[in-house]
């Protein structure tokens, strides 16, 4: 027995030493990556960025508690978090780490100088190790799925004990994980708590191995959203939507979708003129290349971004399609739509939340890939907010519908709403398994 586990226990090292080989071999040309893009100006790649390579031009101070998100929709969950803790909290220091420029621009705008942002270095010991050492955090959260072999022997070589908030487990991440079981399984045993979502995500859980008294389902942290308008996107909607507009926002869409939903404007516009499509893309890099494709429609096109001097801006009353090229507006939209498309579901990349749609009291739309929420995806569709489009026809369908029938469209709407109102408590669950540290 003794063999068998020292073998095992070799097996683990000489895994987690390959995987750290293979990602040291990449560094260089990340960052030769890094060196060119900064040449060239782009703005996603600044020296704050840097902070990926364990290298912090700016100045970094400690925190009570660092709380890792991947992006826009972890931060979402985690500013909820956050801005509960403070309340009661009012002296706690939180580090807020992302991996992308979308998720370090969502946590500028919803939780501002209330936290510290950093990206998270690639996952090699000493980068953890380092980054570790400056923020010097006396515990971890980490939102939904982003589980670092290195990050996580770190935090347990230093003691800092690690909590998994609102986890989600697939069944394809399951797969995966399986496959991967010599580099997974010692991390799954070094975490402190898993809170998960659903019954789904607790069972995937335990099937990796992970001591069924280590996790707890939750609920989903999503759900807790408050019907509010922030005011961010006013500009936008008094800029285009007009007297008796009817506004389709796609938000978070993903290439073809770009395409489909155009082919669906052209043909609801023709028979519906007060529609005003507004498409949000998922990823900033997108937005010229997108632009550049709506202005092929033969459609009066306008982007916000130069909505001030456009001559196809909504001072001319038949702007069919704006591009909304700009960050942290979107939630804000979903409160001026009519109904939504959520995107990510039509090009197969597990569909965003639609949560905020829902909370706006508007009917949503998504295409049939929906794993990366199933189990709000499900509710929404039982309810009767939430219609399945695989196609610009199945558009056409839906939007015609509502256009048609105003009380069709309010009651699908609050739908959505009832859902949020009946699934809350899933930040009071996580709060109470949450150890704060103590001062």
């Amino acid at each position: 027995m003794t063999q068998s586990l020292t073998l095992q226990s070799t097996k683990q090292k000489i895994s987690r030493w390959l995987y750290s080989l293979a990602l040291s071999c990449a560094l260089p040309v990340l960052f030769i990556l890094w060196l060119i893009k900064f040449g060239l100006g782009k703005k996603d790649f600044n020296l704050h960025r840097l902070n990926r390579f364990s290298i912090y031009p700016e100045k970094i101070g400690q925190s009570d508690i660092l709380i890792h998100c991947v992006s826009v929709g972890e931060v979402t969950v985690a500013a909820r978090l956050i801005n509960t803790l403070i309340i009661t909290n009012p002296s706690l220091s939180v580090t807020v780490t992302t991996t992308t420029p979308t998720g370090a621009a969502n946590v500028a705008n919803l939780l501002g100088e209330k936290v510290q942002h950093l990206y998270l270095p690639y996952d090699l010991g000493w980068m953890m190790s380092r980054l570790l050492n400056r923020v010097r955090p006396k515990q971890v959260l980490v939102v939904e799925v982003e589980l670092w072999p290195n990050m996580i022997r770190q935090c347990a070589k230093k003691h800092i004990p690690v909590t998994l908030v609102n986890g989600r487990m697939t069944d394809r991440s399951v797969r995966g994980y399986q496959k991967l079981s010599l580099l997974i399984e010692p991390i799954l045993q070094s975490i402190k708590h898993v809170c998960v979502q659903s019954q789904r995500d607790y069972q995937n859980y335990l099937s990796l191995g992970i001591p069924a008294d280590k996790v707890t389902m939750t609920g989903n942290i999503k759900f807790e959203l408050e019907n509010k308008v922030s005011g961010v996107a006013e500009p936008i909607v008094t800029e285009f939507k007009g007297e008796n507009r009817k506004i389709l926002i796609a938000g978070s869409t993903h290439d073809p979708e770009e395409q489909i939903l155009l082919d669906a404007a052209k043909s609801l516009i023709s028979q519906f003129p007060e529609l005003l499509l507004m498409i949000v893309p998922r990823h900033p890099q997108r937005f010229d290349n997108v632009y550049e494709r709506l202005k092929e429609s033969g459609l009066n096109i306008a982007r916000t971004s130069q909505a001030n001097t456009s001559l196809a801006s909504n001072t001319d009353p038949h702007t069919d399609i704006v591009l909304v090229d700009q960050m942290g507006v979107l939630t804000d939209l979903y409160h001026y739509a009519d109904f939504a498309f959520i995107g990510g579901s039509i090009a197969e990349r597990g569909g965003h939340n639609p949560l905020e749609a829902a909370v706006a009291a508007i009917p949503t739309m998504m295409g049939s890939s929906t794993h990366n929420n199933p189990v709000i995806c499900d509710a929404l569709k039982a309810s009767g907010n939430l219609f399945s489009v695989n196609n610009s026809q199945d558009i056409v369908s839906a939007v015609s519908h509502w256009l048609a029938d105003d009380e069709a469209r309010i009651s699908a709407g609050q739908k959505g709403y009832n859902v949020i109102e009946e699934n809350k408590g899933a930040l009071q669950k996580t709060l109470d398994l949450i150890t704060l540290p103590q001062p």
